[in-house]
């Protein structure tokens, strides 16, 4: 066995040299193939009864890949979107290795054959307003720690933020001049900034909430004043979307997340008549189609869109084009 037949180097190098040093990914980018492998290499080394250290490239069959994703699927519980994410990681991982090892290129190929599964298209989950604001409602606002879900919930659904942008908001990213002019700067998926506008309920609840701490602190810290994790605000928002059903039969069929309030804050801002393009710079979507598919799922605007072009009753009476002769004997005559 070559030293190049070990898993582990290769893995070092997808990790450090190709993820970070060639393609320069978003650290949620690097996070999520970093999970993937680190999911797969101890069942692969279970599968194999070995330990990680002594696992071969060869070990990670496709085989073992396919029943990998259906472990993922079927004991953890995982949905398709989950199962085919990992498996692009893994189509990235053995192209890495192959086009840096030929000997590997088969095993490369046999990995990559293994297609994505189709998964049934689902409605953008989103909140209603009386939903929204039963939502916002929740935490109690007058202890130190309700306070700060209520004015996380308030970011999250006036910013559209992202969980991963908003727990990476610091207080010099805030710009709170007045009330009514403030705006909140967002570092988004590709690395790409944006600046957001908040409302002046927002901007009140943040000045409140950070008071007195320097412009490099985070904004949404914990109880031992560590920034928030992204998985802590799913948890929060998941939390109290649970708490709101009990008491709302309307929610207890939706998956209250993050990503909900986002797709909550693109439709609100829709049938407020934003226009798309100003939408799409809110939300920091690369492309407009993307936004889009707001206006596809929202049946007010639908409703709204095609009042406006209702055919008017024929009024009767003669028609209102006059036949003009000398134009037709032109028109006969080319």
């Amino acid at each position: 066995m070559s030293k190049s037949d070990l898993l582990g180097p290769w893995v070092r190098r997808f990790l450090l040299e190709y993820l970070v040093g060639e393609r320069n990914f978003a650290e949620n980018t690097r996070r999520s193939y970093r999970d993937t492998l680190a999911v797969l290499i101890p069942w692969i080394a279970t599968a194999r009864s070995t330990t990680v250290d002594r696992l071969i490239v060869d070990d990670l069959t496709a085989d073992r890949v396919r029943h990998f994703l259906g472990y993922l699927e079927q004991v953890r519980a995982c949905r398709i979107t989950t199962r085919n994410q990992r498996l692009a990681a893994l189509h990235s991982f053995a192209r890495f290795i192959g086009a840096r090892s030929p000997e590997h290129l088969a095993w490369c190929s046999a990995i990559c054959a293994i297609p994505f599964k189709k998964a049934p298209h689902e409605g953008v989950c989103y909140l209603e307003k009386p939903e929204m604001d039963a939502l916002l409602a929740a935490p109690d606002i007058h202890t130190r720690q309700g306070f700060r879900d209520h004015t996380l919930l308030l970011f999250l659904y006036h910013s559209g933020a992202r969980a991963s942008e908003a727990v990476g908001v610091t207080v010099g990213d805030l710009d709170l001049p007045h009330a009514h002019q403030a705006s909140v700067r967002l570092l988004g998926k590709g690395s790409k900034v944006r600046r957001c506008p908040l409302w002046a309920s927002t901007a009140n609840a943040l000045t409140t909430l950070i008071r007195a701490r320097p412009t490099a602190a985070a904004v949404f810290i914990n109880r031992r004043g560590h920034t928030l994790t992204r998985y802590g605000v799913h948890d929060l928002v998941a939390r109290y979307g649970r708490t709101v059903a009990r008491g709302m039969p309307s929610l207890q069929q939706k998956r209250v997340s993050p990503h909900t309030i986002r797709h909550t804050t693109a439709t609100h801002l829709l049938r407020a008549g934003v226009d798309i393009n100003t939408i799409r710079a809110w939300l920091g979507h690369v492309s407009v189609d993307t936004t889009n598919v707001y206006a596809e799922i929202d049946l007010d605007t639908k409703a709204k869109a095609l009042a406006k072009c209702a055919i008017l009753p024929d009024p009767g009476g003669p028609p209102i084009w006059r036949d003009n002769k000398d134009l037709l004997i032109f028109l006969r005559s080319l």
